[in-house]
């Protein structure tokens, strides 16, 4: 399959394979989303030499990966000994790109780089010298890759020793978004229609590790049943996998991530220690950081709220999909997931999802608006009204003095607004106007599938209505 998307990341590799200097390039983003897929493609598996970590092994089994991989691209003479710590294993590389003879540059791509950096093993120091005193003088394309972001933010990219301002180029990998979820599974033959796909996005995300999963000779709910509930499913076990591949200390990650699933709007800091159990200190801050920094966790402000009104939320669509219908005792058993159409939690769940999806293509939003220009802040906001909950889903803060306050509804026909709802949503716009003061416009906007019944209701109250068409655009 040749590569999907991924176009300002193809133009940042073309331009290191041109340049006329050495390109140090650091690529990362969360586990699954493709950048090992990415930079093997696009160089068509034709390095000078390629080595990938191995997770939770010694330095000595490094090493010795390292050494027969220096074998495999050619080194050899008396000089290539095992070797006895990073240092040694660096020097050896030189001598193998030294030994070779090409005008081109020279492409060195060492992958998941986190797992390389064992305890007291002076491997950072290593690449550090490594580059600074050869590479950096060199033909050559030094390209790294790791999906433990926060190791690559904070080793690597942040690194104030003498990696500090080395990096000549970075890229952090993306979910693909619906456009190119689109384009994968017409690469891949498949034949499904826009809102199969949300359906598989809602439950996987923009993953394509586990897109690729998908058998596209079945429907969008027979491969849910198949790879997450059967009892041989493929992703049947990969949440805990996948928290425990990035984070040492995974059991803090996860009270978070479960903590987090509660709470659609999210938590504030004080509500995410009491209900996470977790200590009101640096250390859960370093947490938050990393699975911001990993994609599974956002923070926000609220619309006119302050900073200590700060929420987390929830972001990683599997992870959320699973705590909700695989965790322990909410696991489906048999076709269950075929057959609860009408089921209650199922229902919810489908509601969150899509606001996240929507939320996730604030891009497209905007584009679909024909705001796309237009500075705007994104937030949300919860207020009450008579003694009832009040909230609005997306508001789009504009620059020029509009807000479209968004109703997000998922649905699996046309959205039909009542005489009831109408009413409700007359109030909701009249107390955010009373409550927030604001003098701009505001436009209420609906975002659902397959778009709203133009009743009289829909022709008064809603100025914009947004459908799959408009999230799918590039």
């Amino acid at each position: 399959m040749k590569i999907i998307g991924r176009h300002i990341e193809i133009k940042e590799l073309q331009r290191i394979c041109h340049s006329d200097r050495p390109e140090f390039l650091a690529v990362y983003g969360r586990r699954r989303v493709g950048k090992t897929y990415l930079i093997k493609e696009f160089f068509g598996q034709q390095f000078d030499f390629y080595m990938t970590g191995t997770a939770n092994s010694t330095m000595k089994i490094q090493l010795k990966n390292f050494y027969n991989r220096l074998l495999h691209y050619g080194a050899e003479g008396a000089n290539v000994q095992m070797p006895k710590d990073w240092f040694d294993a660096f020097e050896l590389l030189q001598q193998l790109l030294d030994s070779l003879d090409k005008k081109e540059k020279l492409v060195v791509f060492l992958d998941e780089l986190p797992w390389f950096d064992t305890h007291k093993s002076n491997f950072i120091q290593a690449l550090e010298y490594f580059w600074n005193s050869y590479a950096s003088t060199k033909n050559i394309a030094l390209i790294v890759c790791g999906s433990a972001a926060s190791w690559m933010i904070h080793r690597l990219i942040r690194n104030r020793g003498g990696l500090h301002h080395r990096l000549t180029s970075k890229l952090k990998l993306e979910p693909f978004n619906l456009y190119e979820c689109e384009a994968f599974f017409k690469a891949k033959e498949g034949a499904y229609v826009k809102y199969e796909i949300v359906q598989l996005y809602m439950a996987l995300g923009g993953i394509p590790f586990y897109l690729d999963m998908v058998d596209t000779r079945q429907s969008a709910a027979q491969n849910i049943q198949s790879l997450c509930f059967n009892s041989n499913g493929r992703l049947s076990t990969e949440f805990e996998d996948l928290y425990y591949s990035l984070f040492k200390n995974a059991d803090s990650h996860l009270a978070i991530i479960r903590a987090l699933s509660t709470a659609r709007k999210g938590l504030t800091r004080g509500e995410l220690i009491k209900l996470s159990k977790l200590p009101n200190a640096g250390s859960t801050t370093r947490l938050l950081n990393e699975l911001a920094e990993s994609d599974f966790v956002k923070d926000y402000l609220p619309f006119g709220g302050k900073n200590q009104n700060r929420l987390f939320q929830l972001v990683d669509f599997f992870s959320l999909f699973y705590l909700n219908f695989m965790d322990g005792k909410k696991r489906l058993i048999k076709s269950d997931w075929i057959l609860a159409v009408d089921d209650p939690s199922k229902r919810a769940w489908s509601g969150y999802a899509f606001e996240m999806l929507c939320l996730q293509h604030a891009n497209q939003i905007k584009k679909a608006l024909g705001i796309a220009g237009v500075q705007t802040l994104l937030s949300s906001w919860t207020g009450s009204y008579e003694k009832k909950g009040c909230q609005i889903d997306l508001i789009i803060d504009r620059r020029d003095d509009v807000i479209n306050l968004c109703e997000i509804k998922f649905s699996n026909k046309m959205f039909t607004i009542t005489k009831k709802y109408a009413d409700e949503l007359m109030n909701k716009v009249e107390l955010f106007r009373s409550v927030s003061g604001t003098k701009k416009s505001i436009f209420m906007t609906f975002i659902t599938p397959f778009g709203l019944i133009h009743n009289p209701y829909a022709r008064t109250l809603v100025q914009n209505s947004l459908t799959l068409e408009d999230l799918f655009m590039d």
